[in-house]
């Protein structure tokens, strides 16, 4: 029991809390409670006679009660009490209690007021301080409307002390907040000013932060305290450490009080007074001085401090944008943090910078770091970090530099992570326009994002390119020159697929007097790429068909033949079927000059803003995105690029569905990250990042009549069919020829147990990389095949297989792979699955190719394991042991004794529950040292509630893990599969 003191020591609180942490279980320690309760509620109501000491004993034992998560009925009447008791001890508990648990509706709210009012009154430096908190604690518009006119009174008081007037303006700040209606500052406003001058610092720190929100708000009303805040930070600045003794931070003087002078005067524009202006610039400068002096002490609070201030006066001279020598002084001094070891400060640095960037002073001074940027691009561990890179680049992006930055950006963005490639995506493709002299190499750069990043390429930038190159005339034949060679790759991403089937269609007549891409090879190259697309591109196909009966008047029988098959007249798609017969009869009864009327070549697009421009502004928010040049301005920014039939609807100022999903989906749960090398240079992220596209769930809802628009109505009842949707005209991976039956690896299965990112597999051949997506019960996997070695692997086949017993539970699809993976390079295959119900089994990958002349043959256990369908459930200790509690029947249980195969470490042990996929519910159990976690198994069919306590036992190193759900199968499986990684 600890040490209960003398005099105002409460030895029965000390005792009851004592009592609580000695329970063994929680119904014990609810039975001490009620037990607390009654007696507690008999002496309230019993002896009316109770003295302050009891009535604080009892109203502490009350708080302490809520704050393990009780509900408490009564004792606010005996806490309004002690307000107004006159020892400093009952007030302070009667005044956290109303703090704590009074709600602003209570009926009790008159009389607190009263006790407030009367303590604010009473002159008491120490009553009117806990009068303040309180009010400030509570916050709520009742006691904003009661004390809104007292408080300002309080604060410019000229008697008021110190301390008070400290509470007294946080007071205000807090009110101003909640209800800033009802704070009336006009006729103190002066006054509390003049508060930048009063002696005491802690004053003035306090008067500060109120004056800024007010500022930020009413600048004109506070325009006086610009020459007060100079006037301050000039006194700071220029002071020695020993003159400011008590606000001196590790030989900073008034840190804290300074960045909050500087981030008052970013309120405002520079001071027209020149004596004021000169007066500020000095102490910036001194400021940016300092900054390259030997640091005065080794301590990181020192060097924390100093540059915070540095920051922020780099942010005031940022946002004056009128000293260009203190803004080339700030470039000089934010490009010496970039290959500072301390990668909070590479972060900032890197952020002012992209503001410098923007500013005509500094610009040049900006880019003279580039290879350094550059450089943290490449070397940066920190995705945080290469974002700012990235970011920067962009903003220091010039002619002079356009094709080294665009070049370099490509190149990072093959191994770039996910959560970021969207946004490189949009800014190479936004400075290839801006800056492309020669629109060959603007083609060239849009072809090599798809290549690179398919997936990430959003409707927008492939609707740009074609948008471009139909107003370009002198592009038009490069471009169609271009996407056919693109197209004969062996695998090719759908936007290319686009692109090719639009542009060739458009223009293929450019290039069909070479006999290498006479007609019928351009129509037999896009239509080997048909049966591999989804619906709303094979629409785009079929209309790049009929385009070239008018082109190509030699090729109208095979087209036709194609038009008039089932595959195509019978199509269990309505749209394509309507298109395929439409066309068809079109291409029979029209004339010649009917047919080149109806499928004329496109008009040029009329100028907008660029549409990828507009999803880059949307996507970063109030970044400040440079605008195209005026003399490009001359293409379609809506994103409608349509063939004669309306190719492509779409409306770049619709909510796009990336942002509806990200609406309709929780955020993803945290799993621990891999710090591991193979893992970056295989370019698998970690998995902290936000859900980019999951499942593909980008793709626009198909719609009727569009050209490339696609398909017609598909419902939106089962999220399966979004998910397969560019599975869905595929043929599924082929699997293997059964050779030699390879050995099925598990070697590294159960490190996947808790986390989705790593090195699955390894030999001295290939190495295969994972990185996992999950949501609900829908999944995606990543998979990475890298050759180790300098000569391809050819015939290189990938399939995953399950066994029959698993494939009523889960339901996986792969997509194939390219059959070539060249020597040193990397191949990433996409896996889709789906949980129906609880499973125990795992699919197989299964891979073969050869190497050398022979047959290579493996198989891997792929990690999909029932924890993957987790959704953590966040729980406080009451209902996390009442739904304990429902889930008592012994069928529901499984328990497991098991010794610890590695140190007991509580870090780690609680990293990996968290990996496991459940929320880890700290404080929950009355035993510290225990782990407690919750969360939901998603299945197509069910939901599965899930709680877990792991009891560790240092010193016998043992575990004992407990697990209840309300299906037995889960129970055991969950067991099993969590056991095992301890």
């Amino acid at each position: 029991m600890p040490a209960v003191s003398k005099g105002d020591g409460m030895r029965g609180l000390a005792v009851f809390i004592s009592d609580i942490r000695n329970c063994k279980s929680k119904e014990a320690e609810i039975k001490r409670i009620n037990k607390e309760l009654a007696n507690i509620r008999s002496k309230f109501k019993g002896d009316k006679a109770l003295d302050g000491y009891s009535k604080k004993k009892y109203v502490c034992k009350l708080l302490f009660i809520f704050l393990l998560g009780h509900d408490i009925d009564f004792g606010h009447m005996e806490a309004v009490n002690l307000l107004s008791s006159n020892k400093y001890t009952e007030k302070q508990i009667g005044y956290l209690f109303i703090s704590v648990l009074v709600n602003s509706n209570s009926d009790l709210i008159r009389l607190i007021n009263n006790g407030l009012k009367n303590d604010l009154a009473s002159r008491n430096p120490t009553f009117m301080n806990l009068a303040l908190h309180c009010i400030a604690n509570v916050g709520s518009r009742e006691m904003a409307e009661a004390f809104a006119s007292e408080i300002p009174r309080i604060l410019v008081a000229g008697d008021t002390m110190d301390s008070v007037k400290q509470s007294a303006a946080l007071c205000l700040l807090r009110l101003n907040r909640t209800s800033p209606d009802l704070v009336p500052m006009g006729e103190w406003t002066a006054r509390v000013v003049h508060l930048l001058n009063d002696q005491h610092l802690g004053v003035v720190t306090a008067a500060t932060s109120l004056i800024t929100t007010l500022a930020q708000k009413s600048p004109d009303d506070f325009k006086t305290s610009i020459s007060l805040a100079v006037a301050r930070l000039s006194r700071i600045v220029t002071s020695a450490s020993i003159d400011l003794q008590d606000y001196t931070y590790y030989f900073v003087a008034a840190p804290w009080l300074s960045v909050k002078l500087l981030r008052l005067l970013q309120c405002y524009p520079p001071p027209e007074d020149g004596a004021l202006r000169s007066r500020l610039t000095e102490c910036l400068e001194t400021i940016l001085n300092k900054a390259q002096e030997p640091p005065k002490s080794k301590k990181v609070q020192h060097s924390n401090a100093k540059n915070a201030v540095l920051f922020e006066a780099i942010s005031l001279i940022i946002h004056h944008d009128s000293e260009p020598t203190l803004l080339v002084r700030a470039c000089n001094q934010l490009g010496q943090f970039l290959q500072h070891r301390e990668t909070n400060l590479r972060y900032l640095a890197l952020e002012s910078m992209c503001t410098l960037a923007s500013s005509e002073f500094s610009h040049e001074a900006v880019k003279t770091h580039m290879e350094t940027v550059i450089n943290a691009l490449k070397t940066e561990r920190d995705v945080s970090v290469r974002q700012r890179a990235v970011d920067l680049l962009y903003a220091m992006c010039d002619r002079s530099n356009a094709k080294q930055i665009v070049a370099e950006m490509l190149s990072y963005l093959e191994n770039a992570d996910y959560s970021i490639r969207e946004e490189i995506v949009l800014k190479v493709a936004i400075l290839a326009e801006k800056y492309a002299v020669d629109y060959t190499w603007y083609v060239d750069t849009i072809l090599n994002l798809i290549r690179f990043a398919g997936d990430h390429v959003s409707e927008e930038v492939w609707y740009r390119v074609i948008q471009i190159v139909i107003n370009r005339d002198e592009v038009q034949g490069y471009a169609a020159k271009t996407v056919f060679e693109a197209l004969q790759a062996p695998a090719c991403h759908e936007n290319l697929v686009k692109v090719g089937g639009y542009i060739l269609g458009e223009f293929g007549n450019l290039i069909a007097g070479d006999s290498r891409s006479s007609p019928l090879v351009q129509f037999n190259l896009l239509h080997s790429k048909f049966h591999l697309c989804s619906v709303p591109t094979r629409a785009l196909l079929l209309s790049a068909y009929i385009k070239f009966i008018n082109l190509f008047p030699e090729v109208k029988g095979t087209i036709q033949d194609v038009l008039r098959s089932d595959s195509q007249l019978r199509n269990a798609d309505v749209e394509l079927q309507q298109r395929a017969v439409e066309y068809l009869r079109l291409s029979c009864i029209a004339s010649t000059d009917i047919l080149a009327t109806v499928l004329e070549e496109m008009p040029p697009f009329p100028e907008r803003e660029s549409s990828i421009l507009a999803k880059l502004k949307k996507k970063k928010g109030s970044l400040n995105v440079p605008d195209i040049d005026d003399s490009r301005k001359n293409m379609n920014g809506n994103g409608n690029v349509e063939h004669n039939n309306n190719s492509e609807p779409n409306d770049v100022t619709t909510k796009s569905p990336a942002s509806v999903v990200a609406d309709l989906i929780p955020t993803n749960r945290p799993r621990p990250t891999s710090a591991s090398p193979i893992l970056l240079s295989a370019g698998i992220m970690s998995a902290s990042h936000p859900f980019t596209d999951l499942l593909n769930l980008n793709s626009p809802p198909a719609t009727g009549g569009g050209g490339g628009g696609g398909g017609g109505g598909r419902g939106s009842g089962s999220l399966l069919v979004d998910v397969f949707s560019d599975l869905s005209s595929q043929a599924p991976a082929p699997a293997p020829a059964p050779a030699a039956a390879a050995e099925v690896s598990e070697e590294n299965f159960s490190r996947f147990v808790c986390k989705n990112n790593g090195v699955l597999y390894e030999n001295q051949l290939l190495q295969i990389g994972l990185k996992s997506e999950y949501r609900q019960n829908l999944g995606r996997i990543y998979v990475f095949y890298g050759n180790k070695t300098s000569a391809q692997f050819q015939s290189f086949t990938s399939a995953v297989t399950s066994a029959d017993s698993l494939k009523s539970h889960l339901d996986v699809h792969a997509k194939p792979v390219d059959p070539v993976i060249e020597g040193g390079a990397q191949m990433q295959q996409i896996v889709n699955m789906e949980c129906i119900s609880d499973f125990t089994e795992a699919p197989l990958l299964n891979i073969q190719f050869r190497f050398g002349g022979a047959l290579q043959n493996m198989a891997v256990k792929l990690p999909v394991t029932l924890n993957k369908f987790f959704q953590p459930t966040e729980m406080n200790s009451q209902e996390f042991f009442q739904r304990w509690k429902q889930l008592g029947a012994p069928q529901q249980e499984v328990q497991k004794i098991f010794k610890s195969k590695q140190p007991m470490d509580s870090d780690v042990t609680k990293a990996k529950i968290i990996g496991f996929g459940v929320a880890f519910l700290d404080g929950v159990d009355p035993n510290p040292a225990n782990f407690v976690g919750a969360g939901v198994i998603h299945t197509k069919t069910t939901q599965v509630g899930c709680l877990l306590r792991l009891e560790p036992n240092t010193q016998a190193q043992m575990y004992r893990l407990t697990l209840r759900t309300s299906r037995e199968s889960v129970s055991q499986r969950l067991c099993d599969l969590l056991s095992e990684q301890f």
